[in-house]
């Protein structure tokens, strides 16, 4: 039998139903949820030896040579399905700045790369090799949309082409069986069946929940009191999540454009954890009161006043170690960004990231998802462009490898991640890479436009709370 590490790791065949409303959602580009990442690397990496990597990795991976087949009348999420004319080539391109180019000039081609559109009739991520980075330096652009997998999701597939050292190691050879769930040939009826069948699934589940509730209180008739502030807390927590009405809090960043800005920053992991514990928090809640501290002092420069803000975030749901696939449920909160300091308003902040990571309407998350998206487009658009709009700006924190990797030769020396921005003024992720935070701000240039000074705000609220370690 064949190592297990070896197999293909086969998906689901469909999407989920949140995964299909990011899909459905990007008939609006701004709304688009395709992410990025800028992988700035010692040399330029072998072009051949990275291909045939990523030769094996689609194999492995399979979700990399599949494009999506939607449902008939959106009635079911779409499914994954094997682009009969998969070209590798096509994903994997290559091209050179005009030598010697700086940082800046990579970070703009980085922005236009990551705006254009992922081609849907065809698998949804590319890679570009880019040469011409000054200290003989090179760089590596990832798009990968978000259907496929999350942030973290994307780390774990990315160990399929990075090395623990400039020699690589040895990989097994995939080893591919066949596929017993193997897609019936499309015609009319097999989609009326297919549609049909998982949308009976989709209300066993909810009919089996139903009962096993049913049941336990039952067995246990104590608990039928506490039922009643159970679903009136539910309700309350809905409607924070998922029914916001008021408009974002921002005075200054109400435009929306497709003109993106991308802007960097390094901070160091051990400090920054020593700094968050002190402070009696978690690396992610020093990550969160960063960037609400340096969007207030943004606010602040421009003779602004603003107390709080609100922002988004995935909460992740990952809990086994396989690779691919969507696993963690979008969240709004608001944090105070008033001038009292990154340090004094941190405990604030961790309070509510810690009680909005329990919010019970997270668990119905892919349940209301898969009721709007039968909705027309038009009227879904609309719906998702009024949620978005109560939102300032988004956060993501995305945990790497802890020591040196290679891509195919090269020495990875940065990891700057691109993410959405999903309708709001800019995003703002962090990856740990090596032994420092790589901060990457993906910034709607309509909406902040000063995006040097958004930096710098940053860098002094991350110097504020890293003195505290």
């Amino acid at each position: 039998m064949a190592d297990p590490a070896t197999r293909p790791v086969h998906g689901d065949r469909r999407m989920s139903d949140v995964e299909a409303l990011m899909w459905n959602l990007e008939k609006d580009p701004a709304l688009a949820s395709t992410f990025a990442n800028v992988t700035i690397l010692d040399q330029a990496p072998d072009p051949e030896r990275l291909r045939r990597t990523m030769d094996r990795a689609v194999k492995l991976v399979p979700r990399l040579r599949q494009r999506v087949a939607p449902a008939l009348g959106r009635l079911a999420p779409p499914e994954w399905q094997d682009d009969p004319n998969f070209d590798l080539g096509y994903h994997i391109r290559h091209i050179a700045l005009p030598a010697p180019a700086d940082e800046r000039t990579l970070f703009d081609l980085a922005a236009t790369l990551a705006s254009a559109p992922l081609d849907r009739t065809r698998p949804l991520w590319d890679f570009t090799i880019i040469d011409g980075l000054d200290g003989g330096r090179a760089a590596l652009f990832q798009k990968l949309h978000h259907t496929i997998t999350d942030g973290e999701g994307g780390v774990r597939m990315s160990a399929e082409f990075i090395d623990f050292s400039r020699d690589g190691q040895a990989r097994p050879e995939v080893v591919e069986v066949d596929d017993d769930d193997e897609p019936e040939p499309a015609n009319l009826l097999n989609t009326v069946v297919q549609t049909v069948t998982h949308n009976v699934r989709r209300q066993l589940g909810v009919a089996r929940r139903a009962v096993k509730n049913a049941a336990d209180l039952a067995r246990h008739p104590d608990k039928l009191p506490g039922v009643g502030s159970e679903v009136v807390g539910a309700a309350q927590s809905l409607i924070r999540q998922a029914a916001v009405t008021d408009h974002a809090r921002s005075p200054l960043w109400t435009e929306r454009s497709l003109r993106r800005r991308f802007e960097v920053l390094r901070i160091p992991l051990d400090d920054t954890k020593r700094a968050a514990k002190v402070l009696g928090g978690s690396v992610n809640d020093l990550f969160v009161a960063g960037a609400a501290a340096a969007a207030g002092a943004y606010h602040r420069a421009k003779g602004a006043e603003v107390e709080e803000l609100r922002i988004s975030m995935p909460v992740s749901t990952r809990t086994d170690r396989s690779m691919g696939g969507n696993a963690f449920t979008p969240a709004r909160l608001t944090v105070p960004v008033a001038g009292k300091g990154a340090i004094d308003q941190f405990e604030a902040i961790r309070d509510r990231l810690t009680a909005t990571k329990h919010e019970r309407a997270l668990e119905f998350a892919d349940a209301l998802a898969g009721v709007i998206n039968v909705l027309p487009t038009s009227m879904l658009v609309r719906l998702a462009r009024q949620q978005v709009e109560t939102v300032d700006f988004a956060t993501s924190n995305v945990r790497g490898a802890p020591f040196d990797l290679f891509i195919a030769g090269a020495k990875i020396l940065a990891n700057y991640p691109m993410g959405p921005t999903g309708g709001t003024a800019f995003n703002v992720t962090v990856l740990s890479s090596g032994g420092s935070l790589d901060i990457g701000v993906n910034i709607d240039s309509a909406a902040v436009d000063d995006p040097e000074l958004l930096r710098r705000c940053l860098e002094d609220a991350y110097a504020e709370l890293l003195s505290a370690g």
